[in-house]
């Protein structure tokens, strides 16, 4: 089967896990996320679809609209492409016990579909060896919601774990940010709200955050023998929710 697609992928090293201390981990380079717009605007001068990419654009945000609308009423949805449905986390104490906003959540699930998955034998992955040694975000843990890059608890604790995320240098921009992937308003977390300050592990209070779509970032000067002249920022590269 001829390869379509290529992917390009650093390893850095496993902090994950303490079974092997030796072994790695691949990340993905990604330019930048597409739009629904940017991937409309693909579609026709690439994939030359037979209708212009503002109609394309507006069909896509009409279905996107009414999926999500059907989800929020206990639907699934298969796409072919993916899958989705609508989940409820938190513990029961007893079968007469109601829905609780402070003990329960609802998470939307998505996972590959058939169609996305028969496209995995045309990728090719070209492993451009070890990342340079810097701040990194592996992975992060709403304690709260016990969800995997997902979900933000507002109130309650963060665990954000990599390397080299130890908050350290007198440089003022130094700290956990969140910011709006709408707006790019950056709320920092108070010196206080830091927990635990490790280089692979981090743990915050989650700033009182409105609800929306954040971007999860780390700066910090530190290094492992000399702190660094300019703080250096680490950036997650997963969206996370306030629900």
């Amino acid at each position: 089967m001829a390869i379509l697609h290529k992917i390009k992928a650093y390893l850095y090293e496993n902090l994950l896990t303490k079974d092997n201390p030796n072994d790695y981990i691949a990340r993905t380079v990604s330019e930048r996320a597409l739009s629904v717009k940017d991937i409309c605007q693909a579609a026709v001068s690439r994939g030359g679809a037979d209708v212009t990419a503002a109609a394309m654009e507006h069909a896509t945000d009409l279905f996107l609209k009414e999926m999500a609308y059907q989800l929020c009423d206990g639907f699934s949805v298969n796409t072919g492409y993916f899958t989705a449905g609508t989940q409820i986390r938190g513990v029961f104490d007893s079968p007469s016990e109601s829905f609780n906003t402070e003990k329960h959540n609802i998470l939307f699930q998505f996972n590959q579909g058939e169609k996305l998955r028969a496209e995995i034998p045309n990728i090719e992955i070209d492993i451009l060896g070890l990342a340079d040694a810097s701040t990194v975000i592996l992975q992060v843990k709403d304690v709260k919601s016990g969800t995997l890059n997902d979900m933000l608890t507002p109130g309650r604790n963060l665990k954000i774990s990599g390397s080299r995320l130890k908050i350290a240098g007198d440089h003022k921009a130094n700290g956990v940010y969140f910011v709006n992937t709408a707006t790019e308003n950056r709320i920092k977390v108070e010196a206080d709200d830091v927990v635990v300050n490790n280089p692979s592990e981090l743990i915050v209070v989650i700033p009182d955050l409105p609800s929306g779509s954040y971007r999860l970032e780390v700066v910090t000067q530190y290094a492992v023998s000399v702190m660094l002249k300019e703080p250096r920022t680490a950036a997650f590269d997963k969206t996370l929710l306030v629900p």
